[in-house]
């Protein structure tokens, strides 16, 4: 699958430590031509989940991700102004971050341009 976004666990746990309330999603419309993507939702070592990112960086070497795949969307996003504009798919991926992290996304960005920013 592409499009891995193995940030999002990351930031979950940056989330825990820094307390921040609204998030930025940004470049949306660089995922158009994915078929699938593969959001990083956990990781294992051993076969075995744990509860958080190790910070033994020994163990870094040995981290499997664990990956929720969903469908792409595959139609441009580029001109979308509005969340409701967006393909179906790009809001469940837009939420599946959301509700994993458990920040509210408050910005999308869909392009260069300075209009390219949806707010939520």
């Amino acid at each position: 699958g592409g499009g891995v976004a193995g940030w999002t666990r990351v930031l979950k746990y940056s989330h825990v430590i820094n307390g921040f309330t609204k998030l930025a999603v940004t470049k949306l419309d660089i995922l158009d031509t994915f078929p699938e993507l593969n959001i990083c939702v956990g990781y294992k070592i051993n076969g075995r989940d744990i509860p958080s990112f190790p910070a033994d960086h020994n163990l870094l070497e040995k981290i499997e991700p664990v990956y929720k795949t969903i469908k792409g969307w595959e139609v441009s996003t580029v001109e979308c102004r509005t969340f409701e504009s967006l393909p179906e798919q790009a809001k469940v991926y837009v939420k599946t971050i959301q509700e994993f992290i458990g920040v509210p996304i408050a910005w999308v960005g869909v392009g260069q341009s300075r209009d390219s920013m949806i707010v939520m």
